[in-house]
């Protein structure tokens, strides 16, 4: 499990899921400060880590990489870290679009091809 501030490859993504689940990596993006933690078994285990590093818990939204897939197939917002009534969230995925499209921005920040 690691934190990710600046770059990540898809290769790298590749052989995370390759001895995790297969074909995704888990993660949780901290949409305030732009960075993620990935490369664990449970979104709770990477929220944790955020957490212990000053992530505020409003600012983190779990997700599934699918580095073999492309475009909107690439990011799943689902995680039971997300279901967050107080916050309007009553679901496992992200239901503000405007959230969604800031997660999608951070994670083409971080993860590159090469």
């Amino acid at each position: 499990m690691k934190i990710v501030k600046d770059n990540i490859t898809i290769a790298e993504l590749k052989a995370m899921s390759a001895k995790m689940f297969g074909s995704l990596v888990k993660a949780v993006v901290d949409v305030d400060l732009g960075l993620m933690a990935i490369d664990a078994g449970l979104h709770a285990d990477e929220e944790a880590l955020l957490l212990a590093n000053g992530s505020k818990q409003a600012s983190l939204w779990g997700i599934n990489l699918y580095p073999d897939l492309a475009g909107d197939d690439f990011v799943e917002f689902d995680s039971m870290i997300n279901l967050r009534p107080s916050q309007g969230n009553r679901s496992r995925s992200v239901d503000d679009l405007a959230i969604q499209d800031e997660i999608r921005k951070i994670i083409n920040n971080l993860v590159k091809d090469e």
